[in-house]
């Protein structure tokens, strides 16, 4: 009580603050739900409960795989695949962009760091193109939700997705294009340093207490931000499968053909949330007419510009080259819908 007479206006923005948690929007949902249509509350909370438990043995697996890349410093095996050749570089690139451990501020100064070191932004760009689609926990959570078949379909796209770029941008460059593709840019330090090349991994983190502190603490951090955005993804899904018609998802994103694959990627865009939350809302989609191909446009090309992701591009680098990272990853993921439909 003290606290709040002596400095109101903190806590009145920790207040603020903690109704724009996930939590908050969970607990504001189910009330309304309570309130306006008690007889389908149970439905919704037992359909959201059951999936979350479904999922909870991935999110385990992926936040104990997530805290124990971090307390190893794995991230250092990263930043050697962006030395060697050109063409080496955009391969190992694109495959380690979705092995990654970063947030979405810890690769701003990595890359930037990258670039200031001469790397090709080819292989940069390959990396920046394949990071925000999968890495271990999505990769899981994915499984859990949709299947192994299209998580590992998503994998595969974003590898590829990498590669497309990394080349593109190389042949571009040879024409003369990208020659200053990098802003001025001053380390922020909201999330560490960049990873210094010459580091190596400790495999075995438990014996030094640094790294130990470090697991404890990736655990519970990573543990809480999974679930809690989890807990709503399948809180959505509840209300998407009870409220939506089935029939409205199939005339937009249904059936055969490019046109509900270009749709879903161009409505991917904005309608994003991330890579936590689609998977499960996606599920809900399909069970109500939307297209494997289309669900996979709209999660590579929402992946690819969301704002964490899009903001870490256009911190760094110009606006040609940010145009270049949007473009590749619409038409890239247009070009994935494509195929795994086709599969």
């Amino acid at each position: 009580m003290a606290d709040l007479t002596q400095n109101p206006g903190r806590s009145w923005k920790s207040a603020v603050e903690a109704l724009k948690t996930p939590w908050a929007l969970i607990v504001a949902i189910l009330i309304a739900v309570a309130v306006l249509d008690p007889g389908n509350w149970a439905d919704v909370v037992t359909f959201a409960g059951k999936a979350l438990a479904h999922t909870g043995q991935y999110i385990l697996f992926a936040v104990l795989l997530l805290s124990y890349l971090k307390a190893t410093g794995a991230e250092v095996m990263v930043a050697r695949a962006f030395e060697g050749r050109e063409v080496r570089m955009i391969f190992l690139a694109a495959l380690f962009g979705g092995l990654a451990p970063f947030c979405s501020c810890e690769v701003i100064p990595f890359i930037a760091g990258l670039l200031a070191l001469g790397a090709p932004l080819s292989a940069v760009m390959a990396f920046w193109l394949s990071s925000p689609l999968i890495d271990p926990p999505t990769l899981l959570i994915t499984a859990g939700a949709l299947g192994w078949p299209f998580a590992i379909g998503k994998a595969v796209a974003a590898v590829a997705l990498g590669l497309f770029g990394g080349f593109v941008v190389k042949a571009l460059m040879k024409q003369g294009a990208f020659a200053q593709p990098l802003k001025a840019y001053k380390p922020a330090g909201c999330c560490g340093s960049a990873t210094k090349k010459d580091d190596k991994p400790h495999w075995r983190f438990w014996q030094k207490p640094e790294r130990r502190a470090r697991f404890r603490l990736e655990f519970v951090q990573n543990g809480v931000f999974l679930l809690k955005w989890l807990a709503l993804a399948y809180v959505l899904e509840a209300l998407l499968v009870s409220y939506v018609p089935a029939d409205l998802i199939a005339r937009v994103v249904g059936g055969e053909g490019v046109a509900p694959i270009v749709t879903a990627a161009l409505v991917g865009m904005p309608a994003y949330l991330n890579s936590y939350v689609a998977p499960p809302l996606l599920a809900g989609l399909m069970e109500q007419g939307m297209s494997a191909g289309a669900a996979m446009a709209f999660m590579v090309a929402g992946a690819v510009s969301s704002i964490p992701a899009m903001a870490a591009v256009w911190s760094l680098v110009r606006p040609r080259v940010f145009a270049m990272y949007l473009g590749l990853g619409i038409s890239g993921a247009i070009v994935a819908g494509i195929l795994f439909q086709m599969v």
